[in-house]
């Protein structure tokens, strides 16, 4: 028998009306993540914190690509790749296809597509002193 992750569950989506937290009505409570969630979401975001892992995930934004053109594309050895790839694969930000003997990676899902295209846009902005 394998243990399952755990989902996050969240607080009834009629509740959020007027969260101090700025939360639309009818969206989930995000600050309602139980403490293993939370702790879920950091090891996420330490994970997107490693540069080459995060170009590897940039990598992979244009559709399936080969573990030996990500290593190529941004001068790493394909064993550093593969052991991102690993990385990441396990915390659900890519899958992998296998075709013939190659395994070809792309991004999990429009979630993970979402985030990474919401900070690249974010830091490109140009941010007055406030």
């Amino acid at each position: 028998m394998t243990a399952q992750k755990p989902t996050a569950q969240v607080g009834n989506p009629t509740e959020t009306a007027g969260c101090a937290d700025g939360a639309a009505p009818g969206q989930p409570d995000h600050a309602a993540l139980a403490q293993n969630e939370i702790v879920i979401l950091a090891e996420t975001f330490r994970l997107l914190g490693d540069p080459s892992r995060l170009k590897i995930l940039l990598s992979c934004m244009s559709g399936p690509i080969s573990v030996g053109d990500i290593a190529g594309r941004l001068d790493l050895s394909v064993s550093l790749v593969s052991h991102h790839l690993r990385l990441l694969r396990g915390a659900r930000l890519v899958r992998g296809e296998r075709q013939a003997k190659q395994i070809f990676y792309a991004i999990a899902d429009q979630h993970v597509r979402q985030v990474l295209e919401d900070m690249a846009t974010h830091i490109a902005e140009e941010h007055g002193d406030e």
